[in-house]
């Protein structure tokens, strides 16, 4: 078998020389709710809000919302809807109807751009964590999309943030042992739906200036499927990280009003000081080093976390331009973020072969998922 050379010279271990037996990302696209706000409009509504309850938290509300460096957020209800009373249930119901419209919008309009049947589908994977579906998304989805009543699916729960990374690394795990097959993967949070009105917490008053709603869907094929193509990312190799003793970093509570946030400010501390060590590690098994990166697809967790990991791995100020755009445009949309970027470095930036990429987002538990991308 021969060494595989990139254009910086380094050669690849043989454990990973084999450059054909690595998954394949055909194409990416992404679907938002229709209702769409500037974040000056809901700084407002959120003042609204919270005055009558506590006049004091005006002032920090409004530096939230400003530090945050969002511009605006699509939501999945009309903005005057958030200000009636609502039930878990009628919220999560909600998040089913919204989920479902666009899921069915994203991925057909994903299968469109490719001119593929939704017969061709091997697997459907599904990750979201703003809502609970029993049966699952990807269930519901079959009775609206003409997929193969054989096709297999995967609902994916609990991931977060990190959810778009992992289900890529998942992904990938799987066509390695389905060479000839097709995976769509669907990324779908309507993180609007969970705020809590009567909930004054720091983290919940954050969240309520952070987070959107959105949709993201990913086709990705086996190196023996006819759509696996020259000059597509190729899925090299993945690695999970874990952080013992975290939990109490990022998540949920659930109680009898819904998803109550868990935000810890710990997080940008964390993204700073842990990161680096299992980035060098995992490139390392490759021969590279963080400064042979071409492109950086960081999931935009916020202002802080993108700089302290732009810091702790010493990126230049551009390396993560469209984390920082993505963030402005849309918010944190939480796992269908990443899978934002990947769609814009695919259409985009359309690296040149031979070309590596990091995607990487950080979620609940807390940990990291990274993934390693070749042009």
């Amino acid at each position: 078998m021969k060494n595989l050379r990139h254009a910086k010279g380094v050669i690849i271990p043989g454990e990973f020389q084999k450059e054909s037996c690595m998954p394949v990302i055909v194409s990416a696209t992404t679907g938002f709710p229709e209702y769409y706000y500037p974040q000056s409009t809901l700084l407002t509504a959120a003042q609204e809000e919270w005055k009558p309850r506590r006049a004091s938290i005006l002032k920090p509300l409004e530096q939230f919302y400003t530090n945050v460096k969002v511009n605006g957020r699509y939501l999945s209800w009309p903005l005057e809807r958030y200000k009636e009373p609502s039930t878990f249930e009628e919220r999560n119901n909600a998040y089913i109807e919204a989920a479902l419209d666009l899921g069915e919008k994203t991925i057909c309009a994903l299968l469109d751009q490719l001119q593929m049947s939704p017969q061709e589908v091997d697997q459907l994977t599904v990750i979201s964590t703003t809502g609970i579906a029993v049966p699952s998304l990807d269930a519901r989805l079959m009775n609206r999309i003409p997929f193969s009543r054989g096709m297999k699916r995967l609902p994916l729960f609990g991931l977060g943030c990190v959810g778009g990374a992992a289900g890529i690394a998942r992904t990938a795990d799987y066509l390695r042992g389905h060479p000839d097959e097709a995976v769509i993967l669907f990324a779908v949070e309507l993180c609007s739906l969970t705020l809590q009105r009567d909930d004054l917490s720091m983290a919940n008053l954050v969240a309520s200036g952070l987070f959107g709603d959105g949709a993201a869907a990913v086709l990705m094929v086996g190196d023996d499927h006819p759509r696996a193509k020259p000059g597509m990312p190729r899925v090299i190799d993945s690695q999970s990280q874990f952080f013992p003793e975290t939990e109490h970093i990022m998540g949920w509570d659930v109680t009898n009003s819904g998803f109550k946030v868990l935000l810890s400010a710990d997080i940008a501390g964390l993204a700073q000081s842990e990161v680096r060590p299992s980035m060098e590690a995992f490139l390392s098994r490759h021969g590279l080093t963080i400064t042979d990166i071409d492109h950086w697809l960081v999931h935009p967790g916020g202002p802080r976390v993108i700089q302290a990991l732009a810091d702790g791995l010493g990126l230049p100020d551009e390396a993560l331009t469209l984390s920082w755009e993505t963030l402005a445009e849309v918010g944190n949309v939480s796992s269908a973020s990443v899978l934002l970027i990947l769609d814009k470095t695919m259409k985009r930036l359309q690296p040149k072969s031979g070309e590596w990429a990091v995607l990487m987002a950080m979620g609940p538990a807390f940990c990291a998922e990274l993934v390693l991308l070749r042009w």
